[in-house]
């Protein structure tokens, strides 16, 4: 086993964090916020703008189970990295689309991969995804941690993570957590 960590921004926490731990070799997915200026930065700092943080997830995984490239896969497939600042309802700074790489290998993964992408006819517009060195991680309050699965009935739910999850499991399913 060799756990590694990355850590994605694509909008909202909450569909980040559902997205991954959905994922055969991923441990652990933790909502958080990094990339700003405040010191310990709380929800509502990071939802008005006013921190510079973006809400990320932090993804611990057995990357001989699943590969950085592989999780770069999903991330580029569950967001859309050519709006700037937002995901569809969600906009702000905080929903940027970000890579915050751990390691100077993982930073030339995500750079080749990005730029591959931009080469090809994936997406009509360049993206827009950052890359930057983590700096500091925060992780979000404890009511954030899990949400879809201790809240899935909730409207926010029903309406943006549910309808993403059921794409993602149909397009990876081969990379899914047997149950």
């Amino acid at each position: 086993m060799k756990i590694e960590t990355a850590t994605f921004g694509a909008g909202c926490f909450w569909c980040v964090e559902a997205v991954f731990q959905q994922l055969e070799g991923v441990h652990s997915v933790v909502s958080g916020y990094t990339g700003g200026t405040t010191v310990n930065p709380n929800y509502k700092a990071v939802c008005m703008g006013m921190t510079g943080h973006a809400e990320v997830a932090q993804i611990e995984y057995d990357s001989e189970i699943i590969s950085f490239q592989e999780l770069l896969e999903v991330f580029w497939q569950t967001h859309d990295p050519t709006t700037l600042n937002r995901q569809g309802n969600d906009v702000g700074t905080q929903y940027r689309s970000a890579i915050f790489y751990h390691s100077e290998e993982q930073k030339e993964i995500a750079e080749k991969s990005k730029n591959d992408l931009n080469n090809s006819d994936t997406w009509q517009d360049p993206i827009v995804t950052e890359i930057n060195q983590l700096d500091i991680f925060y992780p979000a309050e404890d009511y954030h941690q899990n949400y879809f699965q201790l809240n899935s009935t909730q409207p926010y739910c029903q309406l943006v993570i549910h309808p993403k999850l059921k794409k993602f499991t149909k397009e990876f399913k081969e990379k899914l957590k047997s149950v």
